[in-house]
């Protein structure tokens, strides 16, 4: 049925142009419409996408579905797309979250739908297009200009204090791109061209190495958060839409990673293996610090988004740390549990982090809170979101037979093989983020229900009636 059509190209441009046409639709009582159109264009997208995973042949490592077009023919830039075994399950992911984000929303935003609904087809499209780009400057712009609609998203449809959210995030992610760009025009200069399969083939040495390797960890470390870059990703979840938190944690924290994995590793091996020590610091310091920050939060968004950033630097710590070990060890094997671990990790905590926001979003709904205090006794009024929470949850802490257990697991595993207090220190997550996310769970779903004190100025039976409505 999909054979012979240039299947990225459409994953890119459908939900582009369905952006635009549901802004077409931004009419006040054109706003079901708009709903209907997002959703529609949204859906043909992720069907659009399931080819790449059943075509995909497993046995070459080769780029697949690859396309290619002359864009800017002065400066031997190309519009060239193609996917491999990293990208093709992101891109599976973004256009599967991308629906459920379109649903979150159709109900709950009454303000500006059809622009809201555009905003997001409109950055799934790019981020499938930084996921697919082979040539570095279609994933440069790629890259930055995903950062409009969710700039637009979190400043229009945010919460009080999402002015200072949104010109944070926006500061952060644009000025660490600033890096990625010189690096990638001094790669021009040295072969000719901007393909990214180009610059893999570059020999440099070790001076520009560790010069191109710091541009592109300014740029990537913010996007991933790595510790100390990651102050504005709490912000951004608690003052984002539902809708917001969730292509923040499952979409556009692993494109962090996924820079590292495409460009730093394979371009900069040499300084990979010179600074992997700071990697594996830095990335051991987000798991276990991280988690204890998460541990003292009252808000259940801020909880989750500290979450994000310990998660996150499991990912980190397993691409370098699979390195470490080749470098040293020339253990093949241990190099691919620890990266193909993070590539689990990435997957999972895309999935869990975006149910947990929805979860949030969905008792924010009724109850207009995110504080922890005021609920208690959710499963009493809600059995069925209650067992829903209470299972992504423990995918979230790692629990055995979750994919969150599979990822950390084999991480912490390869670690073993570079060092016993580096693995020990990894392990520390398993004990936090039970310990968190058992707790935020005991309150929240468990125990008696509990009322607001922002309730209490009204009669108890009020609250009760008006509350058994909203958790119907």
């Amino acid at each position: 049925m999909f054979s012979g059509l240039p299947l990225l190209s459409l994953a890119v441009w459908v939900p582009i142009l369905g952006g635009v046409l549901t802004l077409s639709a931004s009419q006040e009582h054109q706003a079901k419409l708009a709903k209907i159109i997002a959703l529609v264009v949204a859906v043909a997208t992720f069907i659009i996408t399931i080819p790449l995973y059943t075509q995909f042949d497993v046995s070459t490592f080769q780029m697949q579905f690859v396309e290619q077009h002359a864009w800017i023919p002065a400066f031997n830039v190309n519009y060239t797309l193609g996917i491999d075994g990293i990208s093709m399950p992101l891109i599976l992911l973004t256009s599967f979250t991308t629906v459920l984000v379109i649903l979150a929303g159709w109900e709950v935003i009454t303000f500006k739908p059809a622009q809201y609904m555009a905003a997001f087809l409109i950055m799934e499209g790019l981020m499938n297009g930084v996921f697919a780009a082979l040539d570095s400057m279609l994933f440069y712009v790629m890259w930055e200009g995903m950062l409009i609609p969710m700039f637009l998203i979190i400043g229009i449809w945010g919460g009080e204090r999402r002015v200072y959210a949104t010109i944070k995030f926006f500061l952060y992610t644009f000025l660490g791109s600033v890096f990625m760009l010189v690096a990638l025009i001094y790669m021009y200069i040295q072969s000719g061209s901007f393909s990214i399969l180009d610059f893999h083939q570059l020999k440099l040495g070790l001076t520009p190495q560790i010069l191109i390797f710091i541009a592109f960890l300014l740029a990537f470390a913010v996007k991933v958060p790595m510790w100390p870059v990651h102050t504005w990703l709490p912000d951004a979840h608690v003052e984002a839409p539902t809708g917001g938190s969730v292509i923040l944690a499952a979409i556009m924290l692993k494109m962090g990673a996924y820079g590292f994995l495409r460009f730093s590793l394979p371009i900069t091996p040499d300084a990979s293996a010179q600074l992997d020590w700071l990697m594996i610091t830095l990335s051991l310091i987000a798991v276990l610090y991280i988690a204890l920050v998460a541990l003292v939060q009252q808000d259940m968004k801020k909880l989750i988004a500290y979450s994000s950033i310990s998660h996150m630097g499991f990912v980190t710590l397993g691409f370098f740390m699979g390195f470490e070990i080749l470098h040293n060890t020339n253990s093949v094997q241990g190099t691919s549990m620890g990266i193909e671990g993070a590539m689990v990790q990435m997957l999972s905590h895309g999935f869990v982090s975006g149910a947990l926001f929805l979860c949030v979003g969905v008792l924010y709904d009724r109850m207009h809170s995110r504080q922890i205090n005021d609920y208690g006794g959710v499963v009493n009024t809600m059995p069925v979101f209650g067992a829903f929470m209470v299972f992504f949850a423990m995918a979230n802490a790692g629990l055995p037979g979750t994919s969150g257990f599979v990822g950390e697991f084999m991480v912490i595993l390869s670690s073993f093989k570079a060092g016993f207090w580096v693995a020990a220190i990894a392990a520390t997550t398993l004990v936090f983020g039970a310990a968190y996310t058992l707790w935020m769970v005991k309150r929240v779903i468990f125990g008696d229900i509990a009322w607001s004190s922002s309730c209490t100025h009204r009669s108890y039976n009020d609250v009760f009636n008006k509350a058994q409505l909203r958790f119907r």
